[in-house]
């Protein structure tokens, strides 16, 4: 089953981690705030996109069904 992947941009900072932590699922936009360039994930991608949603030190990423 594949999860939905979300970034509210109004509460990111551009820290960077969930890029860190799954570079495969986000990048950096031009001002370096995340953006998702994977929106569906499962597998070992799901896992890395909930570990950036937890390493969010703003809360900005929401991972779901």
């Amino acid at each position: 089953m594949s999860s939905r992947v979300e970034v509210d941009a109004s509460r990111c900072e551009g820290h960077g981690l969930c890029v860190m932590e799954a570079p495969s699922v986000f990048e950096p936009d031009d001002d370096g705030y995340a953006r998702v360039v994977r929106v569906e994930v499962d597998g070992a991608d799901r896992s890395a996109a909930n570990r950036a949603a937890r390493a969010c030190p703003a809360a900005a990423i929401m991972v779901g069904e």
